[in-house]
C-alpha cells in the first residue's frame, strides 16, 4: 500500500461508578459513516490538538459534559469507508468518568443514548462488535489497575508534551 495520510481519532468510554453502567450513544441516521450504529463518544483529532484535548472537546461537543480520564482502554485501526490511505484512522480509546456536577445533554450528532451494564451490553450488542470488546477490556482494566494509578492519570493525564 502506498504511503498516505491518516486520521487520528479518540473515543471516550464513559462509566458511571455509582451504577456500574456505561454510556452508549446511537449515531444519528443523518451521519455520513455508520448511521444508526451504537458507539461511545468518538471523534477526530484536529490539527494542533493532542489526543486528550481532542477527547475533552469531542465529549463537550457530543454530550455537553466534562470527563476525568481514568486510563487507556485500547488503540484502534480501521478504515472510515473504503480501505485507502486517506480513510485510515488510528485511535485511542480512553476509559472515563463524568466530572462531578457534569451531566449528559444530547446533541444532534446522536439520536439516542442510554446507560447500560456490561451484562446488558453483552445481550444488546452483536457478538464481536467493537464496542462490546471495548467494554470487556475496560472492565478488566478497572479490576486490575490500582486506584492510586487511576488517580495519577486523572490528575496528570497521559500527554507528555
Amino acid at each position: 500500500m502506498s504511503v498516505g495520510r491518516f486520521i487520528a481519532g479518540v473515543g471516550a468510554l464513559i462509566w458511571d461508578e455509582s451504577t456500574g453502567t456505561y454510556l452508549i450513544l446511537r449515531r444519528s441516521a443523518e451521519r455520513d459513516f455508520q448511521a444508526g450504529a451504537w458507539e461511545c463518544v468518538t471523534g477526530r483529532v484536529d490539527q494542533g490538538e493532542n489526543f486528550e484535548q481532542a477527547l475533552h472537546r469531542e465529549v463537550m461537543e457530543e454530550i455537553g459534559a466534562q470527563v476525568n480520564i481514568e486510563f487507556i482502554v485500547a488503540t484502534s485501526h480501521f478504515y472510515r469507508g473504503a480501505a485507502k490511505p486517506e480513510n485510515e484512522l488510528l485511535g485511542i480509546i480512553y476509559g472515563c468518568t463524568l466530572k462531578e456536577g457534569s451531566s449528559v445533554k444530547m446533541q444532534d450528532e446522536h439520536s439516542e443514548w442510554r446507560w447500560a451494564s456490561p451484562h446488558e451490553l453483552e445481550n444488546f450488542l452483536p457478538e464481536g462488535y467493537w464496542l462490546r470488546r471495548v467494554v470487556q477490556r475496560a472492565e478488566q482494566m478497572r479490576r486490575w489497575l490500582p486506584e492510586d494509578l487511576r488517580r495519577i492519570y486523572r490528575q496528570e493525564g497521559f500527554n507528555l508534551a
